[in-house]
């Protein structure tokens, strides 16, 4: 039997055998399963509507008397121009535009129809009722959040059931979710719970619901539960979806039922669609078990499923070897068509889309940063679940860190993005561009509520700002020291919503104890400056000097630091014998001048040499020469190199 023909038996033995499978995935419960729902769901594709029932079961996790209820109700962010999120994005997000002007319907909403507490045996139901709520800008028109007050209250531990009837108009496909023509991607489409957070978690003082209103630039929080989802569909229709599918069965009127499971996650999504070629594929891990990985191709991708499933791979990988284990069985990627774009990039719990074009060359690896980089939300959004309308960097920024070592490692330092017609472009070069390229880099910081950011500086302050700063952190504490802390993070923290403080204590746990007092007794000096504070850093060579005192050689090092930021910096000095020297700088006052005593003339320096220090907005300015200077050619094949590093980030995003 060839390799091809048994690798094909063994991913369709994986997939029968999850097909088949008896519940429970997991022999014990790997979150603490506080919001559990029991989901069946129609779609129209004509209407593009959605018809559900929903039975909610949520446990109380707190101390206290819950006397209301409090829900989201996302897709009424597309129900008018009132909403919060139209108002503040101006009906645009990521460069797609809701068509105001389309034939069909463009925009979105849910209804509750119904909502009633599931009596005790012997005892009717009691039909509840619910009022919108604005908890963020008291703006009257938005239906995103309601509270839901109760006449019996949930005491400490216990449990309420609650029967939830709806209907969903599906929006044209904006802001991830919606149709195009006869695709459908399913995100934020039923009645979901908030989280109730108990005192003494997060940042919570006294037990608080936490259900934001949904914004242009915040995504979800959620708790974590168990999902068991019927999804009626035309017969001709292809679904995938969160979990796994363990029953499918013939509907009426030329319909078909699929049932899937997904346990220990925060969401549920789900895509349908006639033209969806499958590909099956797996990944087994070196030490025991594997991860059936199954695409879900536009038939002109299809040419470009290896490449998805590489790199699929590839981050299961790294992960596994370099944060944790990904618990799940199974991966589900999806290539949304050019014409439904709006839903490309964007992760679910085991479940991603991706995103390319059907002309792409292979050495310009959008859909292979794409596809790593949503997998890596399975890590920060899904298996950690912070909190992202308050703190998204802990999602998109300790995610962006990772896509970049990841695609670096995989596909070369320097290539990674792009590497066509001689010029070459790293993952990470291209995150620290966005920074420190900014008119103004000291604009804001990235920690903040997504909605109170800066305008316009979402995405370079939550994703690349963010994953700047954790490569010099990466950078002064070493590779060895700082998987040990991210690892230590994702051990303590998985399945428990962290928070900065919880990140930023372990840091101050790891470091001392790795590398004694060398960056002080804490890093909280660093936090300060990188997360919470707006500082800019620029550490630059400004002079180099050999001249005679008292008769003996003397050579003069002067190093400036430009702006507010102060990090150690090493510098490093070349002699005309070869010798080289390495010189430490605490880097706090404005000038540093070194003074040596050395027999032969210095030739270069360099601050940084082994660029710690990546927040620097200012590489060129980091070394002299005494030699003759190319730095003209320098400069000018640097400003040509950040243009194309542009128009790469302009593909990659239309991808």
């Amino acid at each position: 039997m060839n390799q091809l023909v048994a690798s094909i038996l063994l991913c369709c033995s994986v997939f029968a055998s999850y097909a088949q499978s008896p519940k429970p995935i997991f022999a014990q419960p790997l979150s603490p399963r506080l919001a559990n729902y029991q989901i069946d769901v129609s779609l129209d594709p004509a209407t593009k509507k959605l018809t559900g029932r929903e039975t909610l079961t949520w446990r109380n996790p707190s101390n206290d008397v819950i006397r209301e209820l409090r829900f989201h109700l996302y897709l009424n962010a597309f129900r008018d121009e009132k909403s919060t999120f139209m108002r503040e994005s101006g009906g645009q997000l990521r460069g797609n535009e809701i068509d105001r002007n389309a034939k069909e319907n463009p925009y979105g909403s849910i209804d509750i129809t119904s909502m009633k507490v599931r009596g005790q045996p012997g005892r009717a139901s009691e039909a509840l009722a619910y009022e919108f709520i604005q908890p963020d800008d008291n703006n009257r028109d938005d239906r995103t959040v309601i509270r839901v007050p109760l006449s019996k209250p949930v005491g400490p531990g216990e449990t309420i059931v609650l029967d939830i009837a709806f209907r969903s108009k599906l929006p044209a496909i904006f802001a991830r979710t919606g149709f195009s023509r006869d695709y459908f991607l399913v995100g934020q489409w039923f009645p979901k719970i908030g989280v109730y957070e108990p005192a003494g978690t997060r940042y919570a003082k006294t037990g608080q619901w936490n259900c934001h209103q949904f914004h242009a630039h915040s995504e979800f929080y959620a708790d974590y539960g168990v999902y068991d989802v019927n999804i009626t569909t035309p017969n001709e229709y292809v679904i995938g979806a969160t979990g796994l599918k363990v029953s499918e069965k013939t509907g009426p009127k030329n319909t078909r039922i699929s049932r899937w499971h997904a346990e220990d996650v925060v969401d549920f999504a789900w895509t349908a669609s006639p033209h969806f070629l499958v590909v099956d594929g797996f990944w087994k891990r070196p030490s025991a078990g594997s991860v059936a990985i199954r695409l879900l191709m536009q038939p002109e991708h299809a040419h470009q499923a290896d490449r998805h499933m590489d790199a699929a791979k590839a981050a299961l990988a790294y992960f596994d070897k370099h944060l944790g284990r990904y618990p799940f069985p199974n991966l589900t990627v999806v290539d949304p068509p050019f014409h439904g774009n709006g839903s490309a990039g964007m992760e679910y719990p085991t479940f991603i889309t991706a995103g390319t074009v059907s002309f792409l060359p292979e050495n310009v690896r959008a859909p292979e940063a794409v596809t790593v980089h949503e997998f890596g939300h399975q890590y920060f959004m899904q298996l950690l679940a912070s909190n992202e309308f308050e703190e998204a960097w802990l999602d998109e920024g300790f995610n962006q860190y990772y896509e970049g070592r990841i695609m670096d490692a995989t596909y070369g330092l320097r290539t990674s993005q792009i590497d066509l017609f001689g010029f070459r472009i790293g993952d990470t070069e291209t995150a620290r561009d966005s920074y420190v390229h900014q008119e103004n880099p000291a604009i804001g910081s990235s920690f903040g509520n997504t909605w109170q950011l800066p305008d316009g500086q979402y995405g370079v302050l939550t994703y690349m700002k963010t994953a700047t700063w954790l490569r010099t952190l990466d950078g002064l504490v070493g590779r060895p020291v700082m998987d040990e802390i991210m690892q230590t993070y994702f051990r303590r923290w998985q399945f428990k919503h962290p928070n900065a403080q919880n990140f930023i204590d372990i840091v101050n746990e790891i470091v001392p104890k790795r590398l004694g007092q060398r960056y002080g007794f804490d890093m909280n000096w660093f936090f300060e400056q990188v997360l919470y504070g707006e500082k800019v850093i620029d550490y630059q060579l400004q002079s180099l000097r050999n001249r005679k005192r008292n008769g003996r050689q003397q050579q003069l090092i002067t190093v400036l630091r430009n702006f507010d930021g102060q990090m150690p910096v090493d510098v490093r000095v070349h002699f005309e014998d070869g010798r080289e020297l390495l010189l430490f700088w605490d880097g706090k006052a404005r000038q540093r001048t070194f003074t040596l005593n050395e027999k032969s003339n210095v030739v270069w320096a360099t601050v940084d040499p082994k660029q710690k220090i990546y927040m620097d907005v200012n590489l060129n300015n980091n070394s002299l020469t005494l030699e003759p200077s190319s730095a003209p050619a320098v400069k000018f094949a640097a400003k040509f190199l950040f243009w194309v590093q542009n128009w790469m980030q302009w593909l990659a995003w239309l991808a």
